[in-house]
């Protein structure tokens, strides 16, 4: 039964790093155009590094989940 909890939250940890980095990369080009205001720019960059963040956090905790459910 872990196996299956387990397996559900890698699924899990994956698509929620998967939609960071998504974000990320959105915020990324927002943070980089030119025709945005200064204030835009300063969020999306800040709202990139804060994804990154996110992104690495799941993306630790599906390996874990990864590794617990192959053992």
């Amino acid at each position: 039964m872990d196996t299956i909890k387990q397996a559900g939250n890698y699924v899990s940890d994956k698509l929620s790093s998967t939609t960071h980095e998504a974000s990320k990369e959105a915020n990324k080009e927002t943070a980089k155009d030119s025709n945005q205001g200064v204030g835009t720019r300063l969020q999306a960059t800040g709202d990139a590094l804060s994804d990154k963040t996110k992104e690495t956090k799941h993306d630790a905790s599906a390996e874990a989940n990864k590794q617990a459910a192959t053992h």
